[in-house]
């Protein structure tokens, strides 16, 4: 029997075949925060800016208000006054720590170094002083989303590059420029605790707790050798790092942008 011919009017021209379609990426959702400040205006001022640049934002006027805006909305960073009107914002953010990971950013009118120790060892990620500019809180939150996503994908950074400094934790190889540069077994730990956290700030009894133990956490001059040490190998110019920062009083900062 002859093979069955479809008629011009039953097969369609080649051009007009059906193709199979690609797979169409998933959108991802615009990254959501929750900002927990008394003050009205503020609120106004920072859902404002931070929509302008696609979050999606939701407000809370009092530190229980965020706490279930926190638990509810499961954000990607956390915005908080640390002068809540019902509880201190230290509270605050140790009851989110006790579930929740979360990036928390501190834009507080407490100025003082103890403020900016005493938030970021209770879990604070980061501590902005009022008044603050837009860009500088803008880097803040995109350094707090890198560490979100290193979060959720339960790893942490093991790779870091920044201008001319190189450093791939997988390996232990240290290189500036293209050239390598050979560190202690403690200046390692310490730019090690550094890559890890890259774009925070770390107290000094955070870092001292890492690297040298809890025993040590009062012993800040080891700290302060060390960073001698390492920004003469890293940096250019050591009095005027680019890397290696200093938030006097409060830590160290490795620079991410």
């Amino acid at each position: 029997m002859a093979a069955a011919r479809c008629s011009a009017s039953r097969c369609p021209p080649a051009s007009r075949r059906v193709r199979p379609r690609a797979p169409v990426a998933e959108a991802r959702p615009d990254p959501c925060v929750v900002v927990v400040e008394d003050e009205p205006q503020i609120r106004r001022f920072l859902r404002a800016a931070l929509a302008g640049q696609g979050f999606r934002v939701h407000e809370a006027g009092t530190g229980a208000d965020g706490l279930v805006e926190v638990a509810s909305r499961q954000p990607d960073v956390v915005i908080l006054d640390l002068g809540l009107p019902d509880m201190d914002g230290l509270d605050v953010i140790r009851k989110v720590r006790e579930w929740s990971a979360v990036p928390v950013i501190v834009l507080s009118a407490r100025g003082q170094e103890a403020d900016k120790v005493a938030a970021l060892d209770a879990g604070a990620d980061d501590y902005l002083s009022k008044p603050f500019g837009v860009g500088e809180l803008m880097a803040r939150m995109r350094v707090a989303l890198r560490h979100r996503a290193r979060v959720s994908d339960g790893a942490l950074e093991s790779a870091f590059s920044f201008g001319e400094l190189h450093v791939d934790l997988a390996v232990r190889r240290v290189t500036v420029g293209g050239a390598q540069v050979h560190l202690t077994p403690i200046e390692y730990r310490l730019l090690a605790v550094l890559v890890h956290h890259a774009g925070k700030v770390i107290t000094h009894r955070q870092l001292l707790g890492e690297v040298w133990g809890p025993n040590a956490t009062e012993q800040a001059h080891y700290l302060r050798v060390y960073m001698a040490h390492l920004r003469r190998k890293l940096e250019a110019d050591a009095a005027r790092p680019r890397y290696l920062l200093t938030e006097a009083g409060v830590g160290y900062r490795l620079a991410a942008e």
